[in-house]
C-alpha cells in the first residue's frame, strides 16, 4: 500500500486509489444514501492522519466499505419489509372488513338469536352415540328446549336452530320448541352424547354476528361478536 502523508490533499488521496473526487460525488448524489458520503470523508480523514511508517492495509479499507455497505443493506431490508408489513396488515383490515354483518362461528357454550335468525352450531363426536342430545338454555339459565336427537355417527355434526325448528346435517327433525318460536335471546347450548353409558358433554361451535373489525396493538385483527365481544380472527372456526 502507499503511503500518505499529512500534505497529500484528499484529491491525490483519492486519485492515488483510483477514486475521481466528482464521480464520486455525483455518485453520492445520484444514490442519495444518507450517510455514504460522511463515511468516504471520514475514511479520507483516516487516511490522511495514519501512520506513514505503519499505513494501514488495503484489505482493512476494503472490509470497512464492506461492512458499511453491509449495514446500508440490512437499513434497506428493514425499511422494506416494515413497508410491507403496514400494507399487508392494511390490506387484511380491508379484507376483514368484509365480514362485518356477517357470521361466522367460534368455540363457545352461548349465542345471540335475533328475530326470524338463525343460530348454526356443529360438534365432533369421538365415536358413534345412540343417544345425542342438545339442551337450550335461555339467558336466566332456565331449559327452554330439549331436542333428542338420536343416532350420530363418529365425526362432525351441524346443527341449525331457527327458535323453533333444528335441523341436523342438513335434515330437519321431527321436532318443535312449541307452537311459537322461543323470543329474541342469548341461548346457551349443551350437547350430550351417551358414550358406554355414561353422558359426555362435547365442545360446541357456535355461530356469531360480525359487528366491527379492529387492529390490536399486536397488529393482530380482532372481530368485535354480537353477545360475544371481542374475539383473536385466529379462534374462528368457521365462516358461515
Amino acid at each position: 500500500m502507499n503511503n500518505v502523508t499529512n500534505n497529500q490533499s484528499a484529491t491525490d488521496v483519492l486519485s492515488s486509489y483510483g477514486i475521481d473526487k466528482n464521480k464520486a460525488a455525483v455518485t453520492a448524489k445520484k444514490t442519495n444514501d444518507l450517510g455514504q458520503d460522511a463515511f468516504l470523508q471520514l475514511m479520507i480523514t483516516q487516511m490522511k492522519n495514519q501512520d506513514p511508517l505503519a499505513p494501514q492495509s488495503n484489505s482493512e479499507f476494503v472490509a470497512q466499505l464492506a461492512q458499511f455497505s453491509s449495514v446500508q443493506g440490512l437499513e434497506k431490508l428493514n425499511t422494506s419489509f416494515n413497508s410491507f408489513s403496514s400494507g399487508f396488515q392494511s390490506n387484511q383490515a380491508l379484507q376483514a372488513s368484509s365480514l362485518v354483518g356477517r357470521s361466522v362461528s367460534v368455540e363457545g357454550k352461548s349465542s345471540v338469536l335475533a328475530n326470524g335468525g338463525i343460530i348454526s352450531g356443529s360438534v365432533d363426536i369421538p365415536a358413534t352415540t345412540s343417544d345425542l342430545k342438545i339442551n337450550i338454555y335461555d339467558s336466566n339459565g332456565a331449559l327452554a328446549a330439549q331436542v333428542p336427537v338420536g343416532v350420530a355417527e363418529k365425526g362432525e355434526t351441524n346443527f341449525r336452530f331457527d327458535g323453533q325448528s333444528m335441523e341436523v346435517n342438513g335434515k330437519l327433525l321431527n321436532w318443535t320448541s312449541g307452537a311459537q318460536a322461543l323470543p329474541a335471546d342469548t341461548y346457551s347450548f349443551e350437547v350430550l352424547a351417551t358414550q358406554d353409558g355414561k353422558a359426555q358433554q362435547l365442545a360446541t361451535n357456535l355461530s356469531a354476528n360480525v359487528n366491527s373489525v379492529t387492529i390490536g396493538a399486536d397488529g393482530k385483527l380482532v372481530l368485535n361478536l354480537a353477545g360475544l365481544g371481542a374475539m383473536d380472527i385466529s379462534k374462528v372456526k368457521q365462516f358461515n
